[in-house]
């Protein structure tokens, strides 16, 4: 064996590096890739089976003033928003109730993540008929309960569309927060609860003195994901609404798939796709600033 070949034999950071480089070349493959093709799209206007030419910003000052893409936005950030502020409130109450000792609890735990683990498209059509304006079970049940004469068009008006795609989204995204959160409350140590129980704190003063700073680092990573996940939604809304009615429903990314596969303009389907980036860098970056506290919760400072 030569010198040089034993030296890499022995460097645990030159091994590393080489095991690294499979999966290092598939990310450069799948993602690294497409975003740059993506990005160089977005500044053309590339159309399907015509190539395109350089535009610069075009594109994104056309979508800019496009009231169709503004009206994405809007159902964007309306739907990230409510549907995280949902899933987290819920998804905490699920957790701190299946920390507690309770009978059956792994049983419980399981039909919980149900909902998460159940193929997206399975759900959206289960939610189709749920919401069917002839064929729906809630109309049904309430017209039986004699509380409406008739049926409830869930997904042919705007905002009754949007509040069902939303409430499907949620069903789907609480297990995960729950579930997430359950693994943060069970690395607590007991003994925070037991000192602060001996100097007469209350339940609420435990949870919000205690639990809630504890699990802080937790929160921030599950709800950076749950936006992330939430913002990109694609598959629930392609499958219930297709964007409408009147596109009430369409997401930046199901806007983007659109204009550029239905559509067949890549540059800009492209570019509605980039815009989206800022924003998913802002929600990774909060969740960076919120591992910070990992340093208070060590006994650091917390900066």
């Amino acid at each position: 064996m030569t010198p040089l070949l034993e030296r890499i034999q022995n460097s645990r950071n030159v091994l590393g590096l080489i095991f690294m480089m499979p999966a290092a070349l598939l990310l450069l493959l799948f993602l690294t890739y497409p975003l740059g093709l993506g990005v160089w799209l977005g500044f053309t206007d590339t159309k399907i089976g015509r190539a395109g030419q350089w535009i610069g910003f075009e594109n994104y000052i056309f979508l800019m003033s496009d009231s169709v893409t503004q009206l994405a936005l809007f159902n964007t950030m309306f739907y990230t928003t409510v549907a995280s502020v949902l899933k987290f409130f819920l998804g905490l109450w699920l957790a701190l109730l299946l920390n507690r000792n309770l009978r059956f609890k792994s049983f419980f735990r399981a039909v919980i993540l149900l909902p998460y683990i159940v193929p997206t498209a399975l759900s959206a059509i289960a939610f189709w008929w749920i919401f069917d304006s002839q064929f729906s079970i809630i109309s049904w049940a309430l017209v039986k309960m004699g509380w409406i004469d008739t049926y409830i068009d869930f997904l042919g008006s705007p905002w009754n569309a949007r509040l069902a795609t939303l409430s499907a989204n949620v069903w789907r995204g609480v297990p995960f927060v729950a579930i997430t959160l359950l693994a943060g409350l069970q690395t607590i140590s007991p003994s925070y609860y037991e000192a602060s129980a001996i100097d007469g704190a209350t339940p609420w003063q435990q949870f919000w003195h205690v639990t809630l700073p504890l699990l802080t680092p937790i929160i921030a990573v599950t709800m950076t994901f749950s936006v992330l996940f939430t913002f990109t939604d694609f598959q629930l809304i392609y499958v219930l609404t297709r964007g409408g009615p009147l596109n009430a429903t369409h997401l930046m990314a199901t806007l983007s798939f659109q204009r550029a596969i239905s559509g067949g303009a890549l540059g800009e389907g492209a570019a509605i796709a980039i815009a989206m980036v800022p924003f998913l860098l802002a929600a990774i970056l909060f969740s960076y600033f919120g591992l910070q506290r990992r340093t208070w919760q060590q006994g650091g400072s917390d900066k």
